[in-house]
């Protein structure tokens, strides 16, 4: 890769990244009723060790490390090296993941959880704007929310990091480079829709949504009539993309209950397959027909022989296509439908004319540790120059798919 190649590439736009919660996100907005019951962050001497492939973690250890806790009802989640990982060098990161290290905010980098400096790190990436889904407490869709508290507590905890996304977050400086993703009460459709409206009303078009509701206890997109309809008809109406983060079903697939981690790591897509499987047989696209949604980490390069396979089984009642109800083929969902975030699958974009190159989009996911910060940019040059992309195509991957999915001309992203 010659320096002509990078300083003519286009800067990037990331379609999944992460942002550390503040620590007064919820204690300097919750009406003052829930003040007692409000997330919040506690310090305290702690010690971790692995169970397997997890840490567990013992608070109040004498001889344990200072780290920052958010703590929620009974939901005590640490602050760790491994999501916030940005500011170690080298060797500090390598032993900082091999401890599972805990932290404190004052050893994360700032860029983790401060717009400023969160701005600068995207500048030194090559990265123009960014998409954030929340990195410890809520989850990735607010499953905590739902699964903790009262609603009333939840709903309010909820539209609190949807007013700090929007008004702090994504404001001033950040307009146009950081794009507000807001979250939803995912215990009530009705409820969800409004959110998405009132949301949208202040400048937000995009919204996390899980990947399998029923592995929440909540209902399947198949429910007749459509429980999610609500959901998804203020999101066409909108304009509101949906984004389906790995693991926001609260499960990750694996093999056996001791194989490591890195198993779960490799099949991980295994959950955005599932997911668009759901969204195409359930019928979805055909009562909204302008929905998107986007697979966040979950790669695409798999989407070929899925739709060839669906497309296969659709068509032949005897290999059980019986009681399908999708009216065409499963890969005519596919174009501006359903959209795959990569970040190292170089598969997807040698098989782009099967998947459609206006169908890929790129992410950092700044600031975990299997994140590509800070040699991003480099790192996309050369997966869709080794690809064999032309320039045309190589825009439209780093950056203009995602302009065109989120609508991202209403923040003044135009090419």
């Amino acid at each position: 890769m010659t320096a002509v190649d990078y300083e003519h590439a286009p800067w990037l736009i990331s379609v999944d990244d992460h942002v550390t919660e503040p620590p007064d996100v919820w204690t300097a907005r919750l009406a003052s009723r829930f003040l007692d019951k409000a997330p919040h962050v506690v310090r305290d001497r702690a010690t971790v060790t692995l169970d397997g492939a997890y840490p567990v973690v013992t608070r109040g250890a004498r001889d344990g490390r200072w780290a920052d806790f958010w703590v929620y009802e009974d939901v005590v989640s640490p602050v760790l090296a491994i999501t916030n990982s940005t500011g170690y060098d080298e060797v500090e990161l390598k032993m900082a993941l091999a401890e599972s290290r805990l932290v404190t905010y004052d050893e994360i980098a700032p860029g983790c959880w401060q717009q400023e400096s969160r701005l600068l790190d995207m500048s030194r990436n090559r990265v123009e704007a960014s998409l954030c889904f929340p990195n410890i407490l809520p989850r990735f869709c607010g499953q905590t929310f739902f699964e903790k508290g009262d609603r009333d507590l939840g709903l309010a905890c909820i539209r609190a990091y949807n007013d700090w996304m929007v008004d702090e977050w994504c404001a001033g400086a950040g307009h146009g480079r950081l794009i507000p993703l807001t979250l939803i009460p995912l215990w009530d459709a009705q409820l969800a829709a409004n959110e998405v409206h009132r949301c949208a009303a202040k400048g937000a078009h995009a919204i996390s949504f899980c990947e399998n509701p029923t592995e929440l206890g909540l209902p399947s997109f198949y429910e007749v009539p459509g429980y999610w309809d609500p959901l998804f008809r203020a999101c066409q109406e909108t304009e509101t993309v949906i984004n389906l983060h790995i693991g926001s079903s609260s499960r990750l697939p694996t093999t056996s209950a001791n194989a490591p981690y890195a198993v779960t790591s490799i099949l991980m897509f295994q959950n955005s397959m599932a997911a668009v499987l759901d969204i195409v047989f359930s019928g979805t696209l055909d009562r909204f027909p302008s929905l998107r949604f986007a697979l966040s980490e979950g790669q695409i390069g798999w989407l070929p022989y899925l739709v060839a396979r669906a497309d296969r089984v659709w068509a032949d009642p005897h290999d059980g296509g019986a009681g399908i109800r999708i009216p065409k083929p499963p890969s005519t969902y596919v174009a501006d439908h359903i959209y795959g975030c990569i970040f190292d699958d170089d598969t997807a974009l040698r098989c782009r004319d099967l998947i459609g190159t206006g169908q890929i989009m790129f992410e950092v996911d700044y600031p975990h540790a299997a994140g590509s910060f800070p040699q991003t940019a480099e790192r996309a040059v050369e997966m869709c120059r080794s690809a064999g992309l032309s320039d045309e195509e190589r825009y439209r991957v780093m950056r203009g798919n995602a302009i065109h999915a989120f609508g991202l001309e209403r923040f003044g992203i135009l090419q």
